[in-house]
């Protein structure tokens, strides 16, 4: 065999262990990226089940013990003891029955409040604010959000299909108790961030203003600190765990995580809001609200409660909570 045959053949031997190991690394590249996918997929139903399915969350306190010791002890008995009826109603989508607790005031007014409660609460939850707005003058009306309580649902909304619910009870109120009525929208955390998302939406005139308490300014922002706040998660990695989860919540809740944005809501209200949120709140971090705040079109006012953790402003401050309410309040329900 000549020389430039000897060479030729080297070459066609080195040329096909290449193309043979670019092979291998394709292949190996190819599993590397399924295996990661699939980590990625199984995170993200993980995490969707955490976030999105009702169940017991360890990092929730449900409790309905009420301590003597408690700033609201009074309030949450008051609550506990007071007649109520049950109204209920078919939710926006039309695919569960929705129950709600209503005290009609002392004595007839056309004030009206819808109390929202927060992630993985139930309407006897709020009945503190419950007593506060009946105190105050108001019919209250206080739904169990879906999936919550004794309503219907499958997963948790985090606000943005339970925007529509909760402009169906607007309507229910004035059905029952006339078209004079006037009506304000209060939630806290989970409920507050519903109360925002509410009000980006076309509504009846009779609704009058709104006030949220400790809401987050979207569902992807607190979703994203958590993800570090409670399992330490990097941030590099937060993206793409919160993209597989939101894919997962369109296919079965029916929405993006990134569409259900309390901010983006507030782009489009023009009502009147009242801000709340604790000065030392490490659940819904502080930060959050002056974005609201500064999203929100209407008149605004903004009371950060100092040294009030996530949902406790009330608790933190419960003769001066409902004073700054009503003082709010009084300029645009008479």
């Amino acid at each position: 065999m000549s020389v430039n045959q000897n060479y030729d053949m080297g070459l066609i031997n080195l040329k096909t262990k290449v193309s043979k190991r670019r092979h291998h690394l394709w292949r190996w590249l190819i599993s590397i990226i399924i295996l990661l996918t699939l980590a990625l997929f199984a995170a993200g139903s993980y995490f969707f089940n955490v976030a999105m399915v009702p169940s017991h969350k360890s990092f929730i306190n449900n409790s309905a013990r009420i301590s003597k010791s408690d700033p609201l002890y009074s309030q949450k008995m008051w609550f506990k003891r007071a007649p109520k009826q049950q109204w209920t109603m078919k939710s926006a989508s039309g695919d569960y029955r929705l129950v709600a607790d209503y005290l009609p005031a002392a004595r007839p007014t056309t004030k009206n409040v819808i109390i929202l409660h927060g992630f993985m609460g139930r309407k006897e939850k709020m009945g503190e604010y419950a007593t506060m707005f009946h105190q105050l003058g108001y019919n209250v009306l206080m739904p169990d959000a879906r999936a919550h309580g004794e309503s219907q649902g499958k997963y948790i909304g985090y606000g943005w299909p339970e925007r529509y619910d909760v402009r169906k009870w607007t309507d229910q109120i004035i059905t029952k108790n006339g078209r004079n009525s006037q009506i304000v929208i209060f939630g806290v955390s989970m409920g507050g961030a519903t109360t925002m998302m509410t009000s980006g939406i076309p509504l009846p005139h009779q609704v009058k203003a709104f006030v949220e308490d400790c809401g987050y300014t979207s569902l992807n922002d607190e979703l994203n600190y958590e993800a570090g706040n409670l399992y330490n998660i990097p941030q590099a990695i937060r993206a793409p765990l919160i993209g597989s989860l939101s894919m997962i919540n369109r296919v079965k809740n029916g929405f993006y995580v990134r569409q259900a944005s309390s901010t983006a809501m507030l782009e489009h209200n023009h009502r009147p809001m009242m801000f709340i949120h604790g000065g030392n709140d490490n659940f819904v971090p502080t930060r959050m609200v002056y974005r609201n705040y500064a999203a929100t079109k209407g008149p605004r006012e903004l009371w950060v409660v100092k040294g009030a953790k996530h949902a406790a402003s009330y608790e933190k401050e419960p003769a001066r909570y409902p004073q700054r309410i009503a003082r709010f309040l009084n300029h645009y329900v008479k």
